[in-house]
């Protein structure tokens, strides 16, 4: 098997179709040999810890109406292209993504993180609702099957707050400007929502290598 990195955040429009494009992928390779984990970055590390509203946020990023309509423009392209049906209208609150990403991290402890990655972004793209609200947090737990009253006892806290801000920065040490980013084997980094054929040769090609490797010899 090889590790599959995922480095990621769920408010990141191109990491939705990113991910979106890569289990097409996977389900066209259902043998892949990729073993899945998601790793945290914000795209807004300097957002109040109760987020944002939305069209201020735009405004102040992309400098007014016209360089936010400029700006996702493309975005708005690709999602329709990949068929994923993103209510950018309907979100009201750009959040901060420090207890998303604290989800993700316990999700990951229970054998749940792609599921739970998965809800984060259908019902922040989808349902346009708020996941900075951990009532929202503890909604997206309970759908992935994971405990509502623990999740809702640890959102209350700060565990593991520290963590995941100290994983995000040692990412950006590492040279990540930019999400998503796919390690492969710790070796190979994919960048961007690459699209399912170029997953598929992926694939395909690791399994040549795999196949022309041959059984490891015992030691």
């Amino acid at each position: 098997m090889l590790k599959l990195d995922i480095v990621s955040d769920p408010i990141c429009p191109w990491c939705y179709i990113g991910k979106t494009h890569l289990f097409r992928a996977l389900e066209e390779r259902p043998a892949h040999a990729f073993v899945l984990e998601w790793h945290p970055f914000q795209l807004n590390p300097d957002m109040p810890p109760e987020g944002m509203e939305r069209q201020t946020y735009l405004r102040t990023k992309f400098g007014g109406a016209e360089g936010a309509t400029a700006a996702y423009a493309p975005v708005r392209q690709a999602a329709a292209a990949a068929g994923l049906a993103i209510d950018f209208d309907g979100i009201s609150r750009t959040p901060n993504t420090v207890d998303a990403h604290r989800l993700i991290h316990w999700a990951g402890l229970e054998g749940r993180q792609t599921a739970v990655v998965h809800k984060l972004f259908e019902t922040y793209f989808v349902h346009a609702r708020d996941i900075g609200d951990p009532s929202v947090l503890a909604d997206v737990a309970t759908e992935a099957g994971m405990d509502r009253a623990m999740t809702e006892r640890l959102l209350a806290g700060d565990a593991d707050a520290d963590d995941v801000k100290a994983r995000d920065a040692h990412t950006r040490g590492r040279g990540v400007t930019g999400v998503p980013t796919f390690v492969i084997a710790n070796r190979a980094v994919v960048a961007g929502a690459q699209p399912p054929e170029t997953w598929v040769k992926i694939i395909d090609d690791l399994a040549a290598q795999i196949a022309s490797a041959g059984p490891a010899a015992d030691a």
